[in-house]
């Protein structure tokens, strides 16, 4: 049994071989549309925040579930080029998470998901040790039973707890309570709490669920930001867009580095904007994650959207 070290990050949740399309024109339906080239690379919500924050510096740990086929061992290989401690557990059948990803002429992407149900990592999968050898916990909600389980031993071992969430899963209300950084689509907050207004709803969910921070992202318009006491208004950065591919995943990475380098909030929200914005410079989740200067120097003089 490999020794389990300890580590800043450990992410549990999605990984993910995206197929990468770009399109000159987006097709309607029943048309037929030409593309000059796809490009195979790994991505996935946990497993892109993890590879990042191993990028920066912050020693980090993945778990989360594959098949035995040849998008495994790509993401073995990556995990194994990033010193990533990978914990992967592995279905005997059934096909690793796979996403087509087409990108239009202005750089906005559509994904295309497939995952076998043979592929949800259970809680039985992953050891207690995995998670609290660590000092924050992300989490991305897919897999809400392991999630839970992860943000529970988290929650026991005074580990902090990070979660990207975008849909309302089975089981969410088990995990919510568990989250201290809830940071999700711009959506999300409406489907839990049924209001409308943005503001309010990262309010209640704050108070419901006693999270230290509520947070949604914008796309251009950033994030917006409850803390308890005041709303943060952090909008992005404006760069030319390939593809925004792996932008939320990134912004996450960039919220946690600053979190556990102990910044104040504003220049966490805004280092999480600038990784984001580069990111989106390139093709794929994680063909643009630059390092932390080139992060700064955008933070310094880059323009932001009004």
């Amino acid at each position: 049994m490999l020794e389990v070290q300890r580590v800043d990050l450990v992410g549990v949740g999605l990984n993910a071989t995206d197929t990468l399309i770009p399109l000159k024109q987006f097709p309607v339906s029943g048309s037929k549309v030409e593309y000059e080239c796809a490009t195979v690379m790994a991505g996935g919500q946990a497993a892109t925040t993890v590879a990042a924050c191993q990028t920066w510096g912050l020693p980090s740990r993945y778990v989360g579930k594959l098949g035995r086929d040849d998008a495994a061992r790509l993401h073995e290989r990556e995990f194994e080029r990033l010193g990533v401690d990978a914990r992967l557990v592995y279905a005997q059948e059934g096909a690793s998470p796979r996403s087509m990803i087409l990108v239009d002429a202005s750089g906005e992407r559509t994904v295309i998901c497939q995952r076998d149900p043979r592929l949800r990592l259970q809680p039985h999968e992953i050891k207690r040790e995995w998670v609290t050898a660590a000092r924050l916990l992300h989490i991305d909600g897919f897999d809400t039973e392991a999630a839970i389980q992860a943000a529970r031993w988290a929650h026991e071992a005074g580990v902090l707890v990070v979660a990207d969430l975008d849909e309302d899963y089975e089981g969410i209300y088990d995990l919510l309570p568990l989250i201290d950084y809830l940071i999700v689509s711009r959506d999300f907050p409406l489907k839990i709490t049924g209001d409308h207004d943005l503001h309010r709803s990262l309010k209640e969910l704050h108070t419901r669920f006693n999270c230290k921070l509520t947070a949604a992202t914008l796309g251009p318009d950033g994030v917006l930001a409850w803390d308890g006491n005041e709303i943060h208004d952090r909008r992005a950065y404006c760069v030319p867009t390939v593809d925004t591919t792996g932008a939320g995943d990134i912004f996450h990475a960039g919220f946690i580095y600053g979190l556990l380098s102990g910044w104040e909030l504003d220049r966490e929200l805004d280092f999480a904007c600038a990784a984001a914005a580069i990111n989106c410079k390139f093709a794929g989740a994680r063909g643009g994650i630059q390092d932390v200067e080139a992060i700064e120097q955008l933070m310094q003089s880059g323009e932001r959207y009004r």
